[in-house]
């Protein structure tokens, strides 16, 4: 029964759908945001990763003990919020 589950036709029906509920207006912010917010998660996935593996074995447990400090190597990634204010406005063109 779900052998042929996404076929051709279904992703073309979802297109579709997204485009007539959203406007093609709103599709190009929307896929920037999604971009920023992949690369964030991209940028704390590969934070996460290097703190959890050793960076000197010889450091022991005297660091494991102290309070966890941000690492000089890399600056610490902060979302941020992008409003319409800072939007470079379009000049319309009417048809």
């Amino acid at each position: 029964m779900l052998r042929n589950g996404l076929e051709p036709w279904h992703i073309l029906v979802v297109l579709a759908v997204v485009v007539l509920l959203f406007g093609s207006k709103k599709l190009p912010e929307m896929a920037r945001g999604l971009g920023k917010s992949m690369r964030i998660l991209k940028a704390e996935t590969k934070a996460m990763r290097e703190d959890d593996t050793p960076a000197d074995a010889a450091a022991g447990t005297a660091q494991s003990t102290a309070a966890p400090q941000q690492s000089a190597d890399r600056p610490a990634v902060t979302p941020t919020n992008v409003t319409k204010a800072t939007e470079t406005k379009r000049p319309e063109t009417t048809a």
